[in-house]
């Protein structure tokens, strides 16, 4: 293990995991960083979405602030920027711009952008719209750390000028997610956040399977949800559903539901933190398909794949309750063996070894 690290990570949300799926990556990475012997802070933007959804106001892992407005956080935490060994910036940080270029200006470790978002992310800025990163922020962070793979690496170095793009997976937490006894409530669910680019997937998926046969007893949780929406009778509503709800919640299901955003589906290799937490609780997903999920899962053997609402019916009706403890069991045996907030820990502290081992290298190269 590297030696150990101060960290500093701004973020969106570590105590609230409301409307979003950035407080269980960064409560997964943080305590694993935590438990490696790193002194993490976590500063947090205190917005009042959040302030009134708190599922987790006090973090009992690392040091958690929240400040106000960017004065605040300039001349309280310019001491905690400058002296750390490595600053994170997230995405959707609000005034992430801002933070950006204070953080690259000021600190002298390495600095890195933590992106749960990049195809969001980078189709936001093909349009122009720098929410929370700049075109021109990119090449000044050490490190891109991105929720993609694939070739979208190659597209952040070569056009965007990343100086290292690598790739940084959602996180699944093995102490908080696993399988257990429970009864069986429904035959599919699924849990996120609306959006209108993933809605036609899981009206498709799960919602028309569900009005073609009465029997099934289905669930959707998540917020934010228009009230126009006209759910089936045999689709049950949940609202909000808090992290410590999500085990038992996967584990009262015959199948789960994933579902992908259209820009993550056009970038490919693009795992959602709902997936792997699904997996690691033992609990068969059914997927729509997109490029490189066959690196995270084999079809068919760790995850079933459905195109429309026939395939998804054809999965429910014809898997035997044995197929779906196998696909299950492989699915979890994959996520505890690559994709565990300590594997994503280990993974950091290689990056910033390389980013130190290259200027290292830069340096005495200038030197003799």
């Amino acid at each position: 293990m590297t030696s150990s690290l101060r960290i500093v990570i701004l973020g969106l949300s570590i105590t609230s995991s409301w409307g979003n799926g950035h407080a269980t990556n960064y409560r997964g990475l943080v305590k694993a960083l935590s438990q490696r012997g790193h002194e993490v802070s976590f500063l947090e933007r205190d917005v009042p979405w959040y302030a009134s959804h708190r599922d987790l106001p006090e973090p009992p892992f690392g040091r958690t602030a929240l400040y106000t407005s960017l004065p605040e956080l300039f001349d309280t935490y310019q001491a905690d920027v400058r002296e750390a060994d490595l600053v994170i910036v997230g995405s959707y940080v609000p005034e992430g711009v801002q933070v950006g270029k204070w953080v690259t200006s000021l600190a002298t470790g390495v600095t890195a952008f933590y992106d749960i978002d990049t195809p969001v992310t980078l189709a936001k800025l093909a349009r122009g719209d720098h929410e929370y990163l700049a075109p021109e922020l990119i090449a000044l962070y050490d490190l891109y750390l991105s929720f993609t793979g694939g070739p979208t690496l190659e597209r952040l170095e070569r056009r965007y000028r990343s100086p290292r793009a690598r790739a940084f997976y959602c996180i699944a937490d093995p102490d908080a997610l696993a399988p257990e006894p429970s009864e069986l409530q429904w035959d599919l669910g699924y849990l996120g956040t609306y959006s209108d680019d993933r809605q036609p997937a899981l009206d498709e998926l799960l919602m028309t399977p569900a009005r073609r046969d009465p029997d099934l007893r289905t669930v959707v949780a998540g917020p934010q949800y228009p009230e126009h929406l006209e759910w089936p009778s045999n689709v049950e509503r949940i609202d909000h559903l808090p992290p410590a709800r999500h085990r038992s919640f996967y584990n009262s299901q015959r199948f789960t539901l994933n579902v992908t955003r259209r820009d993550m589906v056009r970038a490919g290799y693009s795992p959602s933190v709902r997936l792997f937490e699904a997996a690691a609780c033992g609990v068969p997903v059914i997927s729509d398909p997109w490029p490189g999920l066959e690196e995270f899962f084999v079809p068919g053997a760790e995850i079933l794949i459905a195109r429309n609402a026939e395939e998804t019916l054809d999965h429910l009706r014809t898997i035997s309750d044995e197929q779906r403890a196998d696909i299950g069991r492989r699915a979890r045996e994959r996520v505890l063996a690559e994709h565990t907030a300590t594997h994503r820990a280990r993974q950091l502290e290689s990056y910033v070894e390389e980013v130190r081992r290259r200027e290292l290298g830069s340096r005495e190269g200038v030197t003799t």
